[in-house]
């Protein structure tokens, strides 16, 4: 039986946004009409595909598998598109962008838009092991990510490195340091991020390497929640440098270790059938301008970009846990 890419099209707006009003406006049709297209393809192959029709809207079995299917298929086609179109039509559909650093996210959006004028970019934040799942699942075409895990089916191309920091209150007895030794962390209240955050993993790798224990670990999952914390005394914290905006209330210090104890490498990540696409040609343009900005120097990976990274054997471990 043939199937309809009219209502595979239909059926795959309304799984991502999870709402048919939403996916309406998303494809600019009506919601009755969008209705019916679901309607028929269910009935036309006997299937189920969500239960119920109330928001959220939850995808059957059948449905989530048919979803996994239709992420690929519309992925491959806008692949298609941009691989056969004009030069100047190159960026024209949607790019969607995850990244676990906002700072280098917002700023290689912007500099592929000067490019791309007509790039229509959608950025999604999350930590470093949601992004990379976030790519392996294609609801992400291309991911900004601290050192991600080896795979072979994905192309990487080094982008920034960065350090760890500590911040403290402003009127904590530690802010008067210019130096923070690590031992000092000891007895202090800890603020960290989620269990699966790049960030809280290096932290206690330094820690733990340094035989240093807080007298409390206190987790508040966002980056902003832990830097509110932090300006109001509830306790001290670990940064990567680029993920600290001016604030009079903090005071954010180097440690004294050596840089390649408190490093994290970010890298553009996509699948490695991506490569020679347009669209990660226009990523890797813009993030070569970006590149100038890294906080430290720039390790090379195995001898050359592309190639995947030989690091981050406990985010793979937190892939396989969290997914």
């Amino acid at each position: 039986m043939s199937v309809n890419h009219q209502h595979l099209r239909a059926f795959h707006a309304i799984a991502s946004e999870g709402s048919i009003s939403r996916a309406a406006r998303r494809l600019n049709v009506a919601q009755p009409t969008l209705s019916q297209q679901l309607k028929a393809l269910e009935r036309r192959h006997q299937a189920a595909l969500f239960d119920g029709r109330k928001p959220p809207l939850r995808l059957t079995i059948f449905g989530q598998q048919l979803f996994d299917l239709t992420r690929k298929l519309f992925v491959t086609s806008r692949d298609i598109e941009n691989l056969l179109g004009n030069a100047d039509d190159r960026m024209t559909s949607d790019m969607r962008l995850g990244s676990d650093s906002p700072f280098f996210a917002v700023r290689l959006a912007a500099a592929i838009r000067q490019k791309n004028p007509s790039a229509s970019i959608r950025v999604r934040i999350g930590n470093a092991v949601e992004t990379f799942a976030w790519l392996r699942e294609a609801q992400i075409d291309v991911g900004i990510v601290s050192d991600p895990p080896g795979d072979d089916a994905f192309v990487y191309e080094p982008l920034f490195s960065d350090r760890l920091v500590v911040a403290v209150p402003q009127n904590h007895p530690l802010a008067r340091l210019d130096v923070l030794p690590i031992a000092a962390l000891a007895g202090q209240r800890l603020l960290v991020r989620e269990a699966t955050s790049r960030t809280r993993l290096a932290t206690e790798t330094l820690l733990l390497d340094a035989d240093v224990a807080p007298a409390e670990v206190m987790e508040l999952h966002t980056r902003e929640t832990i830097r509110e914390g932090v300006a109001i005394g509830l306790g001290c914290s670990l940064f990567f440098s680029l993920e600290c905006p001016p604030d009079s209330r903090i005071r954010f210090l180097p440690l004294d270790v050596g840089a390649r104890q408190s490093r994290l490498t970010g890298y553009v990540v996509c699948l490695g059938e991506k490569r020679r696409t347009s669209l990660f040609s226009a990523v890797m343009d813009a993030a070569t301008e970006l590149r100038a900005m890294s906080p430290l120097p720039i390790p090379s990976i195995n001898g050359g970009s592309g190639r995947a990274p030989s690091t981050a054997t406990a985010i793979e471990r937190a892939l396989e846990t969290a997914v």
